[in-house]
């Protein structure tokens, strides 16, 4: 059996796949690869496009009626969430998010991204944005083209090259506010997959990951072809921050903080009410 599998080009999925991906592990199940950028994948799974797939816990509460989550291969953690970012004050001080106008202009990675779940349950209100793609965000801040931005992935690590400061820091809000770990991204599994397979191809993922730690000679080529805009610091810092023992299985504490995001985005009106995570 081969299955239709997407993610992303970030070294963190990257590595947890390669061994998959590569045909390196025995008895793993065959895999089509797709990459493509995250809220691209988010869109996708509306159509129910591949059976396996990478999403934002953002796009899930539209997503259960296709898919399940697997509990292996996701994103979630500690000081790992999205950040605010935007120019300097013109004194060169640091500004606030309280100190930019009601109209500000947000650039966003997608409106179905978990970030930008975090910054409207942070605002308590829905900011006038601009959609572009993740890695187009800290160019358009430090152009002026918005007034600040939603950044995810390896910008938080370069973000200060171009000048500029963080605004709000969404995962130690949501920390602050929840007690929780972040979640940010999930393997979901469509539910024409059967029961037993689905339980295979979580385990594999989790194989795969095993394998990366053990023999990160034999990935780590695949990981730097797709972090070709990344030197090596930034891509093993992407992975030391992303990749985690959540990364291993979501666990109890992974469960309830997806559970805490769905409830309140429900109440405040973001999502459908009554909308709840299904794992594998």
């Amino acid at each position: 059996m081969t299955y239709s599998l997407a993610y992303s080009p970030c070294p963190n999925d990257t590595y947890i796949f390669a061994a998959l991906t590569n045909g390196l592990l025995d008895a793993a199940p065959h895999v089509e690869v797709v990459l493509d950028d995250v809220e691209a994948l988010n869109n996708a799974a509306r159509e129910g496009r591949y059976e396996l797939t990478k999403v934002s816990y953002g796009a899930i509460p539209y997503l259960l009626d296709r898919y399940r989550i697997l509990r292996a291969g996701g994103a979630l953690g500690r000081g790992c969430g999205p950040l605010v970012i935007a120019r300097p004050g013109a004194s060169g001080a640091v500004r606030t998010l309280s100190g930019l106008d009601d109209d500000a202009v947000f650039a966003i990675p997608g409106p179905l991204t978990t970030a930008f779940a975090l910054l409207r349950l942070a605002l308590g209100r829905t900011p006038t944005t601009v959609e572009m793609r993740f890695d187009r965000i800290v160019d358009a801040v430090a152009s002026g083209e918005v007034d600040a931005g939603l950044i995810i992935h390896e910008s938080r690590f370069t973000y200060q090259q171009a000048g500029l400061v963080s605004l709000l820091d969404l995962g130690d809000w949501w920390e602050r506010e929840t007690g929780n770990p972040i979640p940010l991204g999930a393997i979901l599994v469509r539910r024409d997959v059967a029961e037993d397979d689905a339980r295979a191809i979580d385990g594999a993922i989790r194989r795969s990951l095993q394998f990366a730690r053990e023999r990160e000679g034999e990935i780590i080529d695949y990981v730097r072809a797709h972090a070709f805009e990344m030197n090596d610091d930034v891509m093993r810092a992407h992975i030391g921050l992303y990749v985690n023992e959540f990364s291993d299985d979501v666990g109890t504490k992974g469960i309830a903080a997806v559970e805490d995001l769905f409830a309140r985005e429900a109440r405040a009106g973001l999502i459908p009410s009554g909308a709840l995570p299904e794992f594998v």
